[in-house]
């Protein structure tokens, strides 16, 4: 049982916050049960928050996030994204698309396509007009500083451009949730730090709500909230 855990993160919220992403004794395992990821996690983010996971590998940081992202299911429990649970939803693609944007540690960008043409994906799924889906990248590129990088293939461009690219495309179809997944892990300090910057910076703008998987500590510190992963279950907030 871990009812603490819910009593912790919920002491975090105001009274007067939205819950936007809510976790409801979680769990998850591989291998018809031989491995056991996350043990009865119970975790609520507000709308506008920024919190970080952090913990170490295998703790199931990432696989919180793959199940509110719809990329995997719980073996039972609850998992509601702005109080719809996720895969329960009749069309989750719809929901996710709309609602979600991932940003991931090795971006899992088309090198064959170009900056643009890997950003405009996630409009073309959800039927976005080219039109309108062409002012919001050009709003993002110019955010991001991509602007004079459209036209380049994915495999020109240096790992902080691909990532700002990553982030581009999260956002494309202005999602009010973002997940990020060890999102400057694969960086060089300085660049991780300037990904990271500009990730808070376009949170901050857009009100997103941010959660995100990280082993950097001084990065997860500027977050709202530090929360600690172990063994499969989210633990007491470290104060950041």
């Amino acid at each position: 049982m871990n009812l603490p855990t819910a009593q912790v993160s919920s002491q975090h919220l105001s009274s007067q916050a939205r819950v936007v992403l809510r976790a409801e004794d979680v769990w998850k395992s591989y291998d018809d049960g031989a491995i056991s990821v996350l043990k009865g996690v119970n975790f609520e983010a507000a709308e506008g928050q920024t919190v970080a996971l952090c913990g170490p590998s295998g703790c199931g940081k990432s696989t919180l996030l793959h199940l509110f992202g719809g990329l995997d299911s719980p073996d039972r429990g609850r998992v509601s994204v702005n109080g719809i649970e996720v895969n329960r939803h009749r069309n989750l693609l719809r929901l996710l698309r709309h609602e979600v944007g991932f940003v991931f540690q090795l971006h899992n960008l088309i090198p064959d396509l170009t900056l643009e043409e890997n950003c405009l994906i996630p409009t073309v799924a959800a039927g976005v007009g080219r039109r309108t889906a062409q002012a919001r990248l050009n709003q993002l590129a110019e955010r991001t500083g991509l602007s004079h990088r459209l036209g380049h293939r994915i495999q020109k461009l240096s790992g902080g451009e691909r990532q700002r690219t990553a982030l581009c495309r999260a956002l494309m179809n202005q999602p009010k949730i973002l997940l990020a997944d060890e999102p400057t892990g694969s960086l060089d300090e300085h660049t991780s730090g300037a990904v990271f910057e500009l990730l808070l910076d376009t949170v901050a703008t857009e009100g997103v709500t941010l959660v995100m998987a990280t082993h950097d500590r001084g990065l997860a510190k500027r977050c709202d909230r530090l929360l600690e992963m172990r063994d499969g279950r989210i633990h007491e907030p470290v104060s950041a």
